[in-house]
């Protein structure tokens, strides 16, 4: 610690960073960074790092991307903020309008937030307010996958089920109901996800025909499990809980905040089920990293169980200072002109299978990865102990976290989500840069487990 600049002293006197031990933050000290183009970070001692988790899946265009720079500085010239209530601007609706165009048929109608718990927690109060105004005042319960991600506000929380998230905060929450998620890696069918009928989705089934009269919606993650270890599993299952939901009135609501915006291929996952949701919650990749904002679509049938006089109390009052902010709607409007005009859902597919072709080349047949598991541009390495039998690293060795910072020293960012290790690259990243990525991965699990070795513990 005594080689520390005065930025990372001021930094450690100052600052309580996020999802962090800050008494980590003695052996590996906060990395300040003063710039960052393209796929690059750059610290302040000139050090580069190549960005393979796009700043926490947000980034999709690059750092500084020049065609959103300039959007962003036309923007600012014209208008920075308004209240966005009985107020609107040219930004705003041309996003609704490209919005409705690309989500699936039967969202008609959006609103604005600024980061994806809250539309989490829109999406979860619409749902109950539309039940209790449409005549169905016990549906005020909601259902959720075990293993399930959808923010850290104490709503979103109810509806989570990572321990480190949510564990501390128990006696604040109100919790929802949990059914098994698929684990298709360890599937207890022995099915394979590429051509299985979700059998898996029974549990789901038998928890919705129990208590449909009290359920509200169910809540999902649509075709991939983020951070509870990018786990993928077959759209068949999306297009079963449709079913289902349709059948009893629950409200079928799609977290698509990490897997929007081409991430799995398609711009957006649900498409992968050929299904559209009742309540659809877009965040991270709409803004490209530039700006914290959320959007939340909706159907008309739940958009016309508010719409009555004022008097009646049927309004949603619900509303974020920054809701609907010009700047942040305008480079979600470029970011949606540069998926039109750049192909870039064809782009991602060429560079997915190259992506998916290199990776099972570097780690072909490796001793400690049990399964490399891809869908459009993520990929995830599931880093085990022991493969012929599933065992995991024990949590105390962090085997995760320790690949991370061997990642650091060798230029790139791999945070891992335990001792998964997963690639979500922004989407401009070349052949050439897969390849140091991917290569760069291997160099550091081989570092990892050569210590492990030396320790005795492997």
């Amino acid at each position: 610690m005594n080689n520390l600049s005065s930025l990372q002293k001021k930094d450690l006197k100052y600052i309580f960073h996020p999802c962090s031990q800050m008494k980590d933050y003695e052996e590996l000290p906060p990395i300040i960074i003063k710039k960052a183009e393209g796929i690059y970070f750059e610290d302040e001692n000139g050090k580069k790092y190549m960005d393979c988790v796009s700043s926490w899946w947000v980034n999709l265009f690059g750092h500084c991307n020049k065609r959103i720079n300039e959007a962003v500085k036309e923007q600012i010239e014209n208008l920075e903020h308004i209240l966005f209530v009985n107020f609107s601007h040219k930004p705003a609706i041309e996003l609704a309008e490209r919005l409705h165009k690309l989500t699936p048929n039967g969202i008609e109608k959006f609103l604005f937030a600024d980061n994806g718990s809250s539309s989490i927690e829109m999406a979860l109060k619409l749902s109950f307010q539309y039940h209790a105004q449409t005549g169905k005042p016990k549906k005020k319960r909601f259902i959720s996958l075990t293993d399930g991600y959808h923010g850290e506000t104490l709503g979103a929380l109810g509806v989570g089920d990572i321990d480190i998230f949510t564990k501390t905060y128990y006696p604040l929450i109100k919790e929802g109901i949990k059914a098994k998620s698929p684990d298709c890696f360890r599937c207890p069918f022995h099915k394979n996800r590429e051509n299985c009928s979700a059998e898996c989705f029974e549990d789901m089934e038998k928890i919705i025909e129990k208590n449909h009269r009290e359920i509200s919606a169910v809540i999902i993650e649509p075709v991939v499990q983020g951070a509870g270890g990018m786990k993928i599993y077959s759209p068949v299952y999306l297009k079963k809980l449709r079913k289902i939901t349709e059948k009893y009135n629950i409200n079928f609501i799609a977290d698509e905040i990490a897997v929007g915006f081409g991430r799995t291929g398609k711009m957006f996952a649900v498409e992968h089920g050929e299904i559209s949701p009742d309540i659809m919650c877009m965040a991270k990749g709409i803004s490209a990293g530039y700006y914290p904002m959320s959007v939340i679509g909706i159907t008309n049938k739940i958009y016309e169980a508010f719409y009555e006089d004022y008097l009646k109390g049927k309004s949603f009052l619900h509303s974020h200072t920054y809701s609907g902010n010009p700047i942040g709607c305008r480079i979600a409007v470029e970011v949606l002109k540069i998926f039109e005009e750049e192909k870039i859902l064809e782009v991602i597919k060429k560079k997915g299978e190259y992506l998916r072709k290199k990776v099972l080349e570097t780690f072909k047949d490796y001793e400690y990865i049990g399964e490399y598991r891809q869908i459009g541009f993520i990929g995830a390495l599931e880093f085990l102990k022991n493969k012929n039998t599933k065992e995991d690293f024990p949590k105390k060795y962090r085997a995760g976290y320790e690949v991370y910072k061997i990642g650091l020293k060798n230029g790139v960012i791999l945070r891992p989500l335990g001792n998964v290790i997963y690639f979500m690259p922004p989407y401009i990243i070349t052949e050439k840069e897969i390849d140091i990525m991917v290569e760069t991965c291997r160099k550091s699990v081989d570092e990892y487990v050569e210590r492990l070795k030396k320790e005795g513990k492997l």
